[in-house]
């Protein structure tokens, strides 16, 4: 395997160059960001967080859908809508709460689909749909949703934690398929009884409620290491990976896994003498984890295999957003 050619592939998939836009979002909302002087954690992480006294946060995120998925799959698409928006608040060690929606429908024949997508994720991640707005007459079809959870303010895992040192934890359900019509989405929800994958939600809140967690983020878009750099990039830090350590499916290429998103995956780092506990722990939730490399001072990742290693990510040359 060409370890240049892999890294290239990375830096070039649009999960990741599509992120670069943030760091513009950023500059010209910053002022707005804690006008109520309550707020934790604003933007740059998988949800933010809203202190409401007691030692308690309310979290809160949001998602919109790909076109691309909404024209090929709608059921899909509103099924994933609930899907990325739990996994937001579950990477934040937060308890998911309730969904709203703002639906835009240009074409009737999607309607019912998305619909049902989103009304079977509910069931089985077990997280209530509780209004939105509906624009019957749009120009294009879209859906985005929000969502609100609840967390101990000094339990929260965040982005900006990681610290020199920590080892760097891939953790990901192996047992999966890639979804018929989207080859890069690692489906692993799907078919598994709800009650396994309303457990794997739960388990990452107990990791963060002891405190076994130094920072992490659920694998998203950009896949295994574009999650990772911009955690690393939140934290102002680097790392190095070593390819192997991943936990992997056989049955999938490592060109298609670095980008895949998966249903249940996500990035950690905590200290070492944690790091077995948290494997053994996860996988009773059928969710894989490995140490996979470790947090450093600099402001590269780096990934090596066979020997060689490759600098993937530099937050001076090209980082996936950048947040200061």
């Amino acid at each position: 395997m060409d370890l240049k050619s892999l890294v290239k592939s990375i830096q070039e998939f649009e999960g990741v160059s599509r992120k670069s836009s943030i760091d513009n979002v950023i500059s010209l909302l910053k002022e707005s960001y804690n006008v109520s002087g309550d707020v934790v954690i604003d933007i740059g992480d998988d949800a933010s967080a809203i202190d409401i006294g007691n030692n308690q946060v309310v979290l809160v995120a949001a998602d919109g859908i790909w076109g691309q998925i909404m024209n090929v799959n709608p059921y899909w698409a509103g099924y994933c809508a609930v899907l990325v928006n739990v996994n937001d608040i579950a990477a934040m060690g937060g308890k998911p709460l309730a969904m709203v929606n703002i639906m835009s429908i240009s074409n009737d024949d999607i309607y019912e689909d998305l619909l049902r997508g989103i009304k079977d994720g509910c069931l089985k991640f077990g997280v209530p749909m509780v209004g939105g707005h509906l624009h019957p007459d749009g120009d294009c079809d879209s859906l985005g949703v929000a969502i609100v959870g609840i967390a101990q303010k000094d339990k929260i895992i965040t982005s900006f934690g990681a610290e020199v040192g920590d080892k760097v934890i891939v953790a990901i359900d192996l047992d999966g398929k890639p979804h018929e019509m989207f080859n890069l989405n690692w489906d692993t929800t799907y078919d598994k009884d709800a009650n396994i994958v309303q457990d794997q939600i739960t388990a990452v809140q107990y990791l963060a409620e002891n405190d076994y967690i130094k920072s992490g983020k659920d694998i998203s878009n950009p896949g295994i290491l574009g999650t990772l750099e911009m955690l690393l990039e939140t934290s102002q830090k680097g790392a190095t990976v070593n390819l192997e350590d991943i936990p992997k499916n056989e049955k999938v290429d490592w060109v298609d896994w670095l980008r895949m998103y998966p249903g249940s995956g996500f990035v950690f780092t905590a200290h070492e003498d944690y790091c077995e506990y948290i494997k053994e722990y996860l996988a009773r939730f059928s969710i894989e984890a490995a140490v996979v490399g470790e947090v450093t001072d600099s402001n590269s990742l780096y990934l090596s295999y066979d020997g060689e290693t490759v600098e993937v990510f530099n937050q001076d040359k090209n980082p996936v957003f950048i947040f200061r």
